[in-house]
């Protein structure tokens, strides 16, 4: 097992089992998952090799997405948004994600996709959309979350999308795509690395960048209210680029650092180490990018392939600019990426390293 306390509540194991008919693990309501029948488990170890915290598996991933430090692979970096002024009204940045998902369901390149739901002002919940409508309702779903236990006033932005996976077998759909953060998406690599269900019907992912996501329960919530001086009820959105960005009903935005707010980040993601969702077939992120405007990473060919799709179909449109602004523009861009990549890894690297340590001085005790 990984070490204790770092589980990332991703939901890739229980969607395995749930998938293959097992049911022997479910989530519990801490969102993190336990036994529902010990009887059925056949000890086969794919939900211990498939989770993002095992390194089992990492060679060959890298190996496959020819991952390179610090970034990843890529084959290309750009901003962009969508064409759609439904979704710009709607969205975190510039509503890239939305439109590049309209593409792939009108083109008939997908069946669905899985996605974060709202439910509220700060209510998600992961559906498998199959409908423009529905995937509009995922806009701007990037660090807004919900547990099931919202209306008790705790908050999480963080949304187990790798759940729903378990849903799509009895639905016979084919071609999905996933919007998923790191340690969902490395997952579903692990899982097709495997080749278990459900993971074959995952055509195309979308990875969000992510440097942690958070958790607001009631003394969490007198924190943020008393540090930083409004009312949970007062916000209308968050967001986080370089910042965690706090729109206010007021239309007030706050910008408060990310070391601020460490307090209220989920423990598992101080033992993350990837930032920039690096074998995602496109991430994507406000990162880097002017007002308005989304950070894409194109990572792979099938990245490459919806990416032009959603572009030949004006669903989305680059940034333009001169050759010299813009080549400014795209070293900014990626040097921002790169800080908090590297960032991200040395504080997981440090976060391990000290679990490990004191699992070795308990051990020296113990014995």
């Amino acid at each position: 097992m990984h070490e204790p306390g770092i589980c990332g509540t991703c939901g890739g194991c229980v969607s395995f089992c749930f998938a293959g008919d097992l049911t022997a693990i479910e989530m519990g309501e801490d969102g993190k998952p336990r036994y529902l029948n010990e009887e059925n488990c056949l000890k086969c170890g794919i939900c211990f090799l498939i989770c993002p915290q095992i390194n089992v598996l990492d060679d060959e991933i890298k190996e496959e997405y020819k991952w390179t430090p610090p970034v990843g692979h890529y084959q290309r970096l750009t901003s962009a948004k969508s064409t759609n002024k439904e979704v710009l009204q709607n969205c975190s940045d510039g509503g890239v994600v939305t439109s590049i998902l309209h593409c792939l369901l009108e083109r008939k390149l997908i069946d669905g996709a899985i996605v974060s739901q709202k439910t509220g002002p700060f209510g998600r919940k992961p559906i498998l959309a199959t409908t423009y409508e529905e995937i509009l309702s995922s806009a701007g779903s990037r660090f807004i979350g919900t547990s099931q236990v919202e209306e008790l006033g705790n908050y999480t932005t963080y949304s187990p999308t790798m759940f729903e996976l378990r849903n799509v077998k009895n639905l016979d759909l084919m071609k999905i795509a996933v919007v998923g953060t790191p340690c969902q998406i490395h997952t579903i690599r692990k899982m097709q690395n495997l080749g278990v269900t459900p993971a074959h019907v995952v055509k195309y992912t979308i990875g969000l960048f992510c440097m942690e996501n958070f958790s607001f329960n009631t003394s969490e919530k007198e924190f943020i209210e008393n540090r930083l001086g409004f009312k949970m009820e007062d916000i209308k959105k968050i967001n986080i680029r370089e910042d965690f960005i706090v729109t206010l009903k007021s239309n007030d935005v706050i910008y408060i650092p990310l070391s601020e707010i460490d307090k209220i980040a989920r423990p598992a993601c101080f033992a993350c180490t990837d930032y920039s969702n690096d074998f995602a077939d496109i991430s994507v992120g406000g990162l880097g990018s002017p007002e308005g405007y989304t950070t894409v990473m194109v990572r792979t060919d099938t990245g490459k392939s919806m990416f032009n799709e959603a572009k030949r179909g004006n669903y989305v449109q680059e940034i333009t600019m001169d050759h010299k602004d813009y080549q400014m523009v795209s070293n900014e861009r990626l040097d921002k990426i790169i800080y908090f990549a590297e960032k991200k890894r040395d504080r997981g690297l440090m976060t391990l390293g000290k679990l490990k340590a004191k699992e070795l001085e308990f051990m020296a005790k113990k014995n």
